[in-house]
């Protein structure tokens, strides 16, 4: 699954050289599943794969250990819900953050994240290498399904790693709509509360988003060598 979340980020456009993350809890309470360091999310195979323990010991499989595990390893001890966390450095998340802006729910796309919202990390924009960092990044996150690491990246977790993949493209999907609007200038509008719970209901309830995963690993090329 962290090798398929992998190419599916990386065919989203959320690929950044050899930087980004994808993990998914273990079933046995050891740590996480994540893709090994050194390579693109694209060139992901089960191979490239290990176990971190919560510690950042590499317990299964071999490579370079990503030295932002905490991110992922702080939010599913701070989160016993979450089952996948998503880190990458999506260029529309990005820039939106940076703006200093509220994600609105112009399209479909933000209404996903009601109706918490995305809060935003701001404690550091350099890389979150501790525990404590881990463990004030998850406090940011809170009962959200996103975080934003302003001038960094972004974070999303779902019930599992595929609720996560999808949240990552939906969002920077939604960033990308909230600028393109602001661009045309005008009065713009968006859903209110109760408007925009009622659509997270109607489009991402039930079975959709696993559809959209599975939507998703169709249009991957085959497995990279």
């Amino acid at each position: 699954m962290v090798s398929l979340s992998s190419r599916v980020m990386a065919a989203a456009g959320s690929n950044d050289f050899i930087w980004g993350h994808v993990s998914a809890r273990d079933p046995e309470g050891r740590g996480v599943w994540m893709k090994q360091a050194s390579w693109g999310l694209e060139e992901i195979t089960p191979s490239r794969v290990h176990l971190v323990t919560p510690d950042g010991d590499v317990a299964a499989g071999g490579g370079q250990r990503h030295s932002e595990y905490p991110i992922h390893t702080e939010i599913m001890r701070a989160r016993p819900d979450v089952g996948g966390v998503v880190h990458v450095h999506s260029r529309y998340s990005v820039a939106l953050a940076a703006a200093d802006v509220d994600l609105l729910p112009v399209s479909h796309e933000a209404n996903y994240f009601a109706p918490i919202g995305v809060p935003r990390f701001t404690e550091t924009a350099d890389l979150i290498l501790t525990a404590e960092l881990g463990q004030h990044l998850a406090r940011a996150l809170g009962d959200a399904e996103a975080v934003f690491l302003v001038n960094h990246g972004v974070a999303t977790v779902g019930p599992d790693l595929q609720s996560a993949t999808v949240a990552a493209i939906v969002l920077d999907r939604a960033c990308r709509q909230q600028l393109l609007t602001r661009a045309y200038g005008g009065s713009p509008t968006w859903s209110d509360a109760d408007e925009s719970l009622a659509k997270r209901e109607h489009i991402y309830g039930g079975k959709a988003r696993h559809q959209v995963w599975d939507y998703l690993v169709r249009q991957l090329p085959s497995d990279p060598a």
